[in-house]
């Protein structure tokens, strides 16, 4: 059934403590469906892409955890199809979401692309820049960290745009939209201690106070589809800071999670077993050491909260493009940049390649897409470009890359990819496939071996790599690693010592 306009201003009326009450209750069911006709289009499909900053895979309660609240995402899995195999490639730097964001707006691997520092080269065509040259009116608004001149190339509008990596929540420094795209007339400056979550910020266009950085993002967001009133089609590119750190959720949202009740991952350790190269990253000082399982419980407890608060965000945006009558000829994504650890294997933040810290949520949802429907296929961030040109008839530039999913999607006969790989920075490269996954580490000259049986062990708990048995499948599957990074155009070698690269 297509949600009617008077349910949907209804819902919009609703307050955000009506919301709370209806969760309470155990009313979820209460949230008006989205749904989509599958009549045929007359114009050109709009697109809304929705990107969440540190939120892993499994924060989705349709996805299958129960001990969350997220009903517009719900929403979207029931009445779209979500890949349950979506993984980032890895990272260059601490700042994982950097090269993430790349790889999805350039459809490129972590090794083939350039600039995730600064700005985007010109020749790495962007994903709002391709649909800009064919005639849609691009909007973006939130995080966007690859840098100005990349921002400007991509978007014809915006508000409340942050060229940071993160911010207090609650105030957000971020620029109006600049329609020269210079953006150069204030530098930020951004001063922030570790363990606190004041930060001064200087240079920006203004400093949202008291308003929460979800909210911020989906106001300018629902503001754009009320306002758009034109026959032109659009691409509406919303970026949110949340769940990132410091996961400050409103009130409501964290008396939702209570973290004496909150259970801890069954791959919950106070430390990592070795040293993976990144023990002293900021984010893994956002807790003590040893991890106890009380301050655990409360990250993760801060974490459900943020990501029921963005949950509701989300829901404003959707509700809009029902009342706006725009629902029913725009294509949603949505995925993430990375997932976070908060406390498993001993560790605290993304900078590894464990499940928690590359699987990310991947959902598509909108005219022609089938409904309730899940994937198994191995898929990358950079997969979602090329499927985008498929789903809209543009033809894919010849700087991107990746694998189209439309064929998954309508579940046809497909062959896909049978592993993954994964690199983080120069001492973590990994491989998956649908049973095992290998993870091999150098960090200054000390070497580690995990192997991990997925099938029978999906939280990587029991490392198989020192029984004798497995030294057969070891080797085949270091050989298979060795391949696909050299096809990625990954520097590391590892045969040579030091893997052949240095700090």
């Amino acid at each position: 059934m297509i949600i009617s306009e008077a349910a949907c201003m209804m819902f919009c009326r609703t307050t955000r403590r009506d919301f709370i009450k209806m969760l309470g209750l155990g009313a979820v069911a209460m949230v008006h469906p989205i749904t989509f006709s599958s009549c045929k289009r007359e114009k050109p499909l709009n697109i809304l892409v929705l990107f969440t900053d540190d939120q892993r895979f499994d924060t989705i309660q349709a996805l299958g955890n129960r001990n969350i609240q997220t009903p517009h995402l719900d929403n979207l899995v029931q009445n779209g199809v979500s890949f349950t195999n979506s993984y980032i490639m890895g990272g260059t730097s601490g700042a994982v979401c950097m090269p993430s964001r790349a790889m999805l707006l350039t459809g490129r691997g972590l090794f083939h692309i350039e600039g995730t520092g600064g700005t985007i080269p010109d020749d790495h065509i962007m994903m709002p820049e391709l649909f800009r040259k064919h005639g849609y009116r691009t909007f973006g608004t939130g995080k966007w960290h690859n840098g100005r001149g990349a921002f400007a190339r991509c978007f014809s509008d915006g508000a409340e745009i942050m060229f940071g990596g993160m911010s207090d929540h609650w105030n957000v420094p971020a620029y109006d939209f600049d329609p020269t795209g210079a953006y150069v007339s204030r530098t930020p400056v951004i001063e922030q201690p570790l363990r606190s979550n004041k930060v001064s910020y200087k240079g920006y266009d203004h400093i949202m106070e008291g308003k929460h950085s979800s909210e911020l993002f989906a106001d300018a967001a629902v503001d754009f589809l009320e306002d758009h009133r034109s026959s032109d089609p659009f691409f509406l590119y919303v970026s949110f800071t949340a769940p990132h750190d410091p996961r400050t959720a409103p009130k409501e949202f964290l008396d939702m999670y209570d973290p004496e009740k909150i259970s801890l991952p069954p791959n919950f350790l106070p430390d990592h077993p070795f040293d993976n190269g990144e023990m002293n990253v900021r984010d893994e000082l956002l807790a003590n050491f040893p991890r106890t399982s009380k301050e655990v419980r409360k990250h993760i407890a801060e974490y459900y909260a943020i990501i029921s608060h963005l949950d509701a965000q989300i829901g404003r945006i959707i509700d809009t493009l029902h009342r706006t009558g725009k629902a029913e000829n725009t294509l949603i994504v949505f995925t993430c940049d990375n997932g976070l650890a908060l406390g498993q294997h001993g560790l605290l933040g993304k900078q590894s390649v464990y499940e928690h810290s590359v699987h990310v949520p991947l959902i598509f949802c909108g005219p022609g897409i089938p409904h309730g429907e899940r994937r198994a296929d191995f898929c990358y961030l950079t997969d979602i470009f090329c499927s985008v040109c498929d789903l809209t008839g543009i033809p894919k530039p010849d700087s991107v890359g990746g694998e189209s999913l439309v064929p998954a999607i309508r579940n046809q006969t497909r062959k896909g990819r049978e592993a993954l790989y994964f690199s983080y920075r120069h001492f973590q490269r990994a491989l998956r496939t649908r049973h095992w996954k290998l993870i091999l580490y150098n960090v200054q000259g000390k070497k580690n071996t995990q192997l991990f049986d997925m099938e029978n062990d999906p939280w990587e708990t029991n490392n198989l790599a020192e029984e004798p048995s497995q030294a057969e499948r070891i080797g085949k599957m270091t050989d298979l690693l060795k391949s696909m990074m050299e096809e990625a155009g990954d520097p590391v070698r590892l045969d040579m010592p030091d893997w052949g690269v240095s700090e």
